[in-house]
C-alpha cells in the first residue's frame, strides 16, 4: 500500500462491534490505517479494536463524526456501513448529510483481497467452518496465509489475521447481493439454498449472485454432493464425501463418531491415503474437504497437510461445549436456517448414542431454538418446524429481529403450533431469562442441550452461570 495513501485516509465503521465489520476494521490497521468505529453493544472485539488503537463510540450520533472529523483533519474520512445500517441511523443520515465518502463492508474487503492471493469461501451454509480449516491448513503448511473471517479462527484466537504474506483466505457473505464485488484467485462454493428471504425472492435469485461471484475467481472449487452447485456451475475442481469418481478430490467416511472422523481421500479417482480427522458430522467433512482441496490446488504437499489435520478445530458457536451444570451438557451453535439445524441435531444425536449405555437411558437431547429475523421464519415455517421436532424436547424462543421491522405481527408461536402436531414436547418461552429461572424444571440430569440462534442467545451460558454464583 502506498504510504501516503495511509497518512490522507481515515476509516470509521458504523456498527463496528460486528463479528465482520470488527475484522475488517482490525486489517485495515494492521495495514496502518487510523479507524474508529462506534457500536451500541461492548464486546471482546471492539475491546481489542481499542487496544489497537481505534476510537470507539459506544453512541451512533451526530457528534460522533464531527469528533472524527476534527480529530483527522487531513484525511479523507470513509464511513463504512454494513446492509445492517439503516437510513434513519443518525450517524449514517448525517455522514449523507455532508455528502462524506460511504463505503459498503464488501469494497473494504474487496480491497484486501486485492493484494493477496485470495483465497475466498462462500456459500449458504458452512462458510465460516470451511475458512477456519482452510485457514488452519494454510497457516500450518506454508506459514504465509493470512484471514478474515465471520467467526473466531482458533489458531488466531480472532476473525482477523492480516500479516504481509502470500495468501488470504477471506470469508464471503451474499446474504445481501454484495458478493459480485470479489475478485478471487480460488473461490469456493460449499452449497447453495434459499437463504436471506429479506433480500432474495427465490432461489434462482441466489444461484444468480452466485453466477457472479464464480466468474469473479480464476479458479472455481464446488461441491459435488449438492446438487444445486453441481447442476449450475462448470468446474474441473469438484469434491465429494459421496464417490470418488468425476470429482478431483473426495474423502469418503469410513467411520464417523463424536470425536472424530476417519475417511479415505482420493485424488481423480486415485486412493491417496487415509485420513483421522478430529471433527465429527459428516458437514464438518464436507468443509474440510473442501479446505483440504483448496489447499492442494495451490500446491501446499499432501504429505504436510495429513501431518497437520489433527489440529483442526471448529470455529466459535460451531456446536461449541460450553460447560456441564448438574450433569446437563450445554452445546452452542449457530444453526438458524432449517438444514443447519437438521445438521446440528444429528450431530446431537451422535453425541448422545455414543454415551455410555448406562446414561443412554436418561438422555434426551434438548432443542432450545431463538429464531433470526422475521422474514425467515415466515418463509420456512413449515421446515423450521419439521427439523425441530426430531429434538426430545423444544423451547422456542421469541424471534431476534436483527432490526427487520415486523410487519406481518410474526411470533414464534406459529412455529411452535406446527412442532405440537408432530411433538408434543414443545413450548414457547419468551427468553433466556426464563429459561434460566425454571431451568431445572426444563431440563434433567443427563440431558444434552443444544444451543441454537444466530442471535443473543449465545450469552444464555453466562447468564446461566451469573444466576449458579448467587
Amino acid at each position: 500500500m502506498d504510504k501516503e495513501l495511509l497518512l490522507k485516509v481515515h476509516f470509521h465503521f458504523i456498527g463496528i462491534g460486528g463479528i465482520g465489520m470488527s475484522a475488517l476494521a482490525m486489517g485495515l490497521i494492521k495495514k496502518g490505517y487510523s479507524v474508529s468505529g462506534s457500536d451500541l453493544v461492548k464486546n471482546n472485539e471492539t475491546n481489542k479494536l481499542e487496544q489497537l488503537g481505534a476510537v470507539i463510540f459506544s453512541s451512533q450520533v451526530q457528534e460522533n463524526i464531527e469528533f472524527v472529523i476534527s480529530k483527522f483533519t487531513n484525511k479523507l474520512i470513509n464511513i463504512v456501513v454494513s446492509s445492517a445500517i439503516k437510513p434513519e441511523n443518525e450517524e449514517f443520515s448525517y455522514c449523507r448529510e455532508k455528502n462524506l465518502s460511504i463505503k459498503h463492508r464488501s469494497e473494504i474487503l474487496a480491497m484486501l483481497m486485492r493484494t493477496y492471493n485470495a483465497l475466498a469461501v462462500a456459500g449458504s451454509h458452512g462458510k465460516t467452518s470451511t475458512s477456519t480449516f482452510l485457514s488452519t491448513i494454510l497457516e500450518l503448511c506454508t506459514h504465509n496465509s493470512s484471514s478474515i473471517t465471520g467467526g473466531i479462527i482458533p489458531i488466531y484466537n480472532s476473525n482477523c489475521h492480516l500479516e504481509n504474506t502470500k495468501y488470504l483466505v477471506a470469508e464471503v457473505d451474499e446474504s445481501d447481493g454484495t458478493i459480485n464485488k470479489y475478485d478471487s484467485d480460488i473461490g469456493i462454493i460449499n452449497n447453495i439454498d434459499f437463504d436471506h428471504c429479506d433480500h432474495f425472492s427465490n432461489l434462482s435469485e441466489v444461484i444468480s449472485s452466485f453466477k457472479s461471484f464464480a466468474s469473479n475467481s480464476k479458479k472455481l472449487l464446488i461441491n459435488f454432493d449438492c446438487e444445486i452447485t453441481r447442476n449450475n456451475f462448470n468446474s474441473e475442481s469438484k469434491w465429494s464425501n459421496t464417490t470418488p469418481n468425476e470429482v478431483a478430490y473426495a474423502l469418503i467416511p469410513t467411520e464417523i463418531n463424536k470425536s472424530h472422523t476417519i475417511g479415505k481421500y482420493y485424488e481423480n479417482g486415485n486412493f491417496i491415503s487415509s485420513l483421522n480427522i478430529p471433527i465429527p458430522g459428516l458437514h464438518n467433512l464436507s468443509n474440510i474437504t473442501a479446505a483440504i482441496a483448496a489447499s492442494r490446488m495451490i500446491g501446499v504437499d499432501f504429505i504436510e497437510i495429513k501431518k497437520n489435520i489433527k489440529h483442526l478445530k471448529l470455529p466459535k458457536k460451531r456446536f461449541e461445549f460450553r460447560g456441564q451444570i448438574d450433569e446437563r451438557c450445554l452445546y452452542d451453535d449457530y444453526a438458524h436456517h432449517p438444514n443447519e439445524i437438521k445438521e446440528t441435531i444429528k450431530l446431537g444425536r451422535l453425541f448422545i448414542k455414543q454415551k455410555h449405555n448406562s446414561e443412554c437411558q436418561k438422555s434426551r437431547l434438548i432443542a432450545i431454538f431463538q429464531p433470526h429475523r422475521y422474514s425467515r421464519v415466515k418463509q420456512f415455517t413449515k421446515e423450521f418446524a419439521e427439523e425441530l421436532s426430531k429434538a426430545d424436547v423444544i423451547y422456542v424462543t421469541s424471534i431476534y429481529g436483527a432490526g427487520e421491522v415486523n410487519e406481518d405481527k410474526i411470533t414464534s408461536k406459529i412455529i411452535t403450533d406446527l412442532i405440537y402436531k408432530k411433538n408434543k414436547n414443545v413450548s414457547y418461552v419468551n427468553n433466556y431469562h426464563e429459561i434460566t429461572k425454571n431451568f431445572y424444571e426444563l431440563t434433567q440430569e443427563g440431558d444434552l442441550i443444544l444451543n441454537m440462534g444466530a442471535g443473543d442467545c449465545h450469552n444464555f451460558w453466562s447468564i446461566l452461570n451469573a444466576k449458579q454464583i448467587k
